[in-house]
C-alpha cells in the first residue's frame, strides 16, 4: 500500500539522449525525495525531544506527588506525638456521577445536570470545589453520587476510561499528539500532564476538563 505514495526513481541509461520533461521529472523527484527526508528527519527528531521532555516532567510530578505525600505523614505523626489532632487539608477536587435517568426529572435539575455535562445515565466528570459548585450539587443530591479521587483514581480513569473532544467528536486518548494539538497553547503535551492538572487543579484546569469528554462508568 505505502509503495504507491512513495517517490519514484527513474533511472536513465548512461549516456542515453534525454529528453527535457524526462530531466524536469528527475529534478523534481530528486527535490521532493530530499524535502521528504529532511522532514522525516526533523519530525522524528521533534518526537524524540517531546518524549524526552515528557519523561523529564513526568519524573517532577512523580517527585512533587512523593513530597506532598511525606509532608502529610509528618504532620500527622508530630500531631500524634504532641497530642493534638491532625486537621487533614481540604479537597480541592470532586468526581461527580450521574446515578438517576430522565424519568420524572424536574426542570431545574434537569438543567444543573446539563450544566454540569452530565446528560446521560453513569456519566461522571471531575469538578473543582467550590461554593457554587457545592450548592449545584445540593440540587442534584438525589440524583448523582460524588467523592474526593485520589491520584490513583484519577490516573485509572484518564488511562482507561479518557476520551478527548476534538471538532466536538469523542477521540480515545490513544496518543500524546491528540492531546498536543487540542491543548499545546497551554504547555499540555501528555496523558501525565492531563492527571497532574486534574489531580492538582492547576491553573488550566477548566481547559483540561472541557476537553476531556464525560466519562462513560456503565
Amino acid at each position: 500500500m505505502a509503495e504507491r505514495y512513495q517517490i519514484s526513481k527513474d533511472m536513465v541509461a548512461e549516456g542515453a539522449a534525454v529528453p527535457e520533461l524526462v530531466k524536469l521529472k528527475l529534478e523534481r523527484n530528486a527535490a521532493l525525495a530530499e524535502e521528504k527526508q529532511k522532514a522525516s528527519a526533523t519530525k522524528k527528531k521533534d518526537r524524540a525531544d517531546q518524549r524526552h521532555s515528557l519523561k523529564m516532567r513526568t519524573l517532577k510530578y512523580e517527585k512533587e506527588y512523593a513530597s506532598h505525600n511525606r509532608k502529610l505523614v509528618t504532620l500527622r505523626r508530630q500531631a500524634k506525638i504532641d497530642g493534638n489532632f491532625f486537621v487533614e487539608p481540604e479537597a480541592k477536587l470532586i468526581f461527580v456521577m450521574r446515578i438517576v435517568g430522565i424519568i420524572k426529572l424536574s426542570p431545574k435539575p434537569r438543567k444543573v445536570l446539563q450544566l454540569l455535562r452530565l446528560k446521560q445515565l453513569h456519566n461522571g466528570v471531575f469538578l473543582k470545589v467550590n461554593k457554587p459548585i457545592m450548592n449545584m450539587l445540593k440540587l442534584i443530591q438525589p440524583y448523582v453520587t460524588y467523592g474526593y479521587p485520589t491520584l490513583k483514581t484519577v490516573r485509572e480513569l484518564v488511562y482507561k476510561r479518557g476520551y478527548g473532544k476534538v471538532n466536538k467528536q469523542r477521540i480515545p486518548l490513544s496518543a500524546n499528539e491528540i492531546i498536543s494539538e487540542s491543548l499545546g497553547e497551554h504547555d499540555l503535551h501528555g496523558v501525565e500532564d492531563i492527571i497532574h492538572e486534574i489531580f492538582t487543579v492547576g491553573p488550566k484546569f477548566k481547559q483540561v476538563a472541557n476537553f476531556l469528554w464525560p466519562f462513560k462508568l456503565s
